[in-house]
């Protein structure tokens, strides 16, 4: 009869021991309780508290990422828009994000909703869509301000999606595609400028020598004549072309072939 009772107490105390092992990873801090009262922090690997009397509280200190829900802004340009984006934070201090605050990842939330829309709703539309990475700085300093007091580290925020009415991406279409339009136009004026100043040295230097002038005409007209039906007339006798001058420097070959032409 004792020694079944033996066996019945061991069996108890086996059991009240092992309902107080607690094993704590490397990527999470403990919070010990002792009759709801905070005791001390407890670090990664095997521990033990006392059942019924401690309770321990797991803290994950990796970084944790949330979702801005998509927020309705009207920007200080008076044009509706819908922004959502995302948070990245750790906690810090464990022992502060438990006992200073709630719900630590509800209350980031609300703070970073809230932010964005005082962010967004200052600026205007354009500052939105072209500075993503100085609304998310912005949305950062003031949510860090509020959270630095929970042991909680911001690590970033970004702005990942910007939902605009219909018509205003029509509009802003229309604005792109007119943007585009009048650089072409600048474009294509420079080429014709440009053009234009080598026509222009072309002919002067061309008008320096009869010879070329002369030259010049055969090779357009061997252009315009690429096929062999086709036909050139001549509204006037090539007689009154100005002759080109032949100059001692040219051989006898060649004076026979201006003379020919």
């Amino acid at each position: 009869m004792v020694f079944n009772a033996l066996i019945i107490y061991g069996a108890i105390m086996v059991v009240f021991l092992l309902s107080g092992v607690r094993i704590i990873y490397e990527y999470k801090r403990g919070l010990k309780f002792r009759f709801g009262k905070y005791v001390a922090p407890m670090q990664p690997g095997f521990r033990w508290i006392i059942p019924l009397v401690e309770t321990l509280q797991i803290v994950d200190i990796r970084v944790i990422t949330i979702n801005i829900l998509s927020q309705e802004v009207m920007t200080e340009d008076n044009v509706p828009c819908s922004i959502d984006g995302v948070l990245f934070f750790r906690i810090d201090d464990p022992e502060k994000s438990i006992l200073e605050v709630e719900d630590y990842k509800f209350a980031i939330t609300q703070l970073a909703q809230a932010a964005l829309r005082d962010v967004c709703g200052k600026v205007e539309l354009d500052t939105i869509l072209s500075k993503r990475e100085e609304i998310g700085k912005s949305i950062r300093e003031i949510v860090e301000i509020e959270t630095s007091e929970w042991g909680i580290l911001i690590n970033d925020v970004k702005i990942k999606d910007i939902q605009l009415p219909e018509n205003m991406r029509r509009m802003m279409a229309n604005q792109a595609e007119a943007e585009r339009s009048r650089r072409a136009r600048i474009i294509l004026a420079e080429a014709e400028e440009q053009a234009a100043d080598k026509l222009l040295a072309a002919g002067q230097k061309i008008d320096q020598s009869p010879s070329a002038i002369k030259l010049r005409l055969y090779q357009t007209l061997a252009n315009i004549a690429s096929e062999k039906n086709s036909t050139i007339l001549f509204p006037f006798p090539e007689e009154v072309l100005p002759r080109p001058k032949i100059t001692k420097e040219h051989s006898n070959g060649h004076n026979s072939l201006i003379g020919k032409s």
